[in-house]
């Protein structure tokens, strides 16, 4: 194998692209068809959109339109922010980016990092609203001298420099074998300059280009008509609005794949492949597999594009509870056994008593340690049950009751649950008059869980 990198580099710029192709043998196991990922995020500036960061500066310099001490404005979801950024670094032009507030916070500062200026802009407004972040940078470029827009959504040189480098890159990299190239579409630069490079090299490779539920991409390619979008989580990829960027004509299909699939793929890659990507390369990875297991075939040849390090995406993506909060991520399933575990330490594990302990013993035990039911055990055995509302009630009727043993005046035994047992379903079991219910663990009653227990867990304060 010939070692990459044997020579020095002028500079950062010249690192970018001839990124690694990578069998996700793992995630893909069981599944015929081999699928590779071409690994964007060893670009230096981190993403796919390096390669047009620094082609779009170029293109701007040859036509005149960006001079020394010029400034380069964009409304970006971050990647391409940093594409630009990074070439404008070592340019010496200025760089104000408009971003949407549903980006993480991560590509905002890393931005920053980079001398960038950064306007947060709010996510929902309609793509003709004047907050839009697209439109924001419109007006940002006419209010300030020297700017130019880099224009991602518009200008063709994002999807050429992709037919000149992502797609001969990934035709020899898999020595013309490529069958099926998966990409999602943002700007649509990627799948559509790659996938004509592919298409032209061989006619038969078929591009797929995967989109997010809530996206309006696949509507307009399926009828050419906006269908109805919806909000959606995965960032940098899909949109309400056409751009120019996008060659539908050297596309063959649209998928779209749910917010869901998309970030779980993106962790399963990190955990299984080691490969710590964004949801958008989950999206891709995700409908990659899909479209390998369709095929079933040793001889075919799926590509897709690992967009971005989820280096970016720590907050979210890879943030259980802002999975969980968005419903991307399933709760852990509480159990009885949690509701016992946070119960104070100084408590004993179960407060007992035996049938022949006195009514006064039992009512002193529930002051002491604070609790309102007790069980009644016999060789470890439930045979009945004491509530404190109850029993103090008769006692208070019948005083002389107080020195009576508690197998006279006990109630049924409480019902018993194993402690693996989901509080969801312990709920509904307990009432007025079924107030708590004991818990077994390795066949021991090893504590008591009552109405109280389950409620301080569901409001959060337990």
């Amino acid at each position: 194998m010939t070692p990459p990198h044997l020579k020095a580099y002028e500079s950062v710029l010249d690192t970018i692209g001839w990124t690694p192709l990578i069998r996700l043998a793992r995630i893909g196991a069981g599944i015929r068809t081999p699928v590779y990922g071409k690994a964007e995020y060893a670009n230096p500036g981190g993403s796919v959109k390096d390669r047009i960061g620094l082609a779009i500066i170029e293109d701007a310099e040859r036509r005149g339109d960006l001079k020394p001490g010029g400034v380069i404005v964009e409304g970006t979801s971050g990647n391409t922010g940093v594409g630009l950024a990074l070439a404008a670094a070592l340019k010496g032009y200025r760089c104000i980016f408009t971003m949407p507030d549903k980006m993480s916070q991560e590509k905002v500062r890393l931005l920053r990092a980079y001398g960038a200026e950064v306007v947060i802009t709010p996510t929902a407004v309609p793509p003709d609203h004047p907050d839009n972040y697209v439109n924001k940078a419109k007006r940002i470029v006419k209010e300030t001298p020297g700017a130019v827009m880099a224009n991602q959504f518009y200008n063709q040189v994002n999807p050429e420099a992709h037919y000149r480098t992502t797609g001969p890159e990934i035709w020899e990299q898999t020595e013309g074998r490529v069958t099926h190239f998966i990409a999602g579409a943002g700007t649509g630069g990627t799948v559509s300059g790659a996938g004509k490079f592919l298409k032209e090299k061989n006619p038969k490779v078929r591009v797929i280009c995967g989109d997010p539920v809530g996206s309006q991409y696949t509507s307009w390619a399926r009828t050419r008509t906006m269908g109805e979008g919806a909000p959606y989580k995965v960032e940098g990829i899909g949109g309400d609005k056409i751009p120019e960027t996008i060659w539908l004509d050297w596309i063959d299909e649209f998928r779209q794949v749910p917010d869901r699939a998309s970030m779980m793929m993106a962790r399963r890659c990190t955990r299984e492949e080691g490969i710590l990507v964004g949801g958008s390369a989950g999206l891709n990875v995700a409908l990659a597999l899909e479209i390998a297991r369709e095929l079933d075939d040793p001889n075919a040849c799926v590509v897709t594009i690992l967009c971005d390090t989820g280096e970016r995406y720590l907050s979210k993506v890879f943030n259980d509870e802002w999975m969980q909060e968005n419903e991307l991520l399933e709760r852990p399933q509480a159990t009885v056994d949690d509701l016992l575990r946070r119960r104070p330490a100084r408590a004993p594990e179960l407060v007992q008593v035996a049938p022949a302990t006195m009514v006064r013993q039992a009512l002193n035990l529930m002051n002491t340690w604070d609790v309102s039911q007790i069980p009644v055990l016999d060789a470890g055995e439930p045979v009945g049950g004491l509530v404190e509302g109850a029993l103090m009630t008769r006692a208070l009727q019948q005083p002389a009751m107080l020195d009576r043993p508690v197998r006279e005046v006990m109630d049924a035994p409480f019902p018993i649950v194993e402690s693996n047992f989901p509080t969801d379903r312990l709920a509904p079991m307990l009432s007025r008059e079924t107030p708590a219910a004991l818990v077994r663990r390795d066949g021991r009653i090893v504590g008591i869980v009552s109405r109280y227990d389950v409620l301080q867990q569901m409001i959060g304060t337990r």
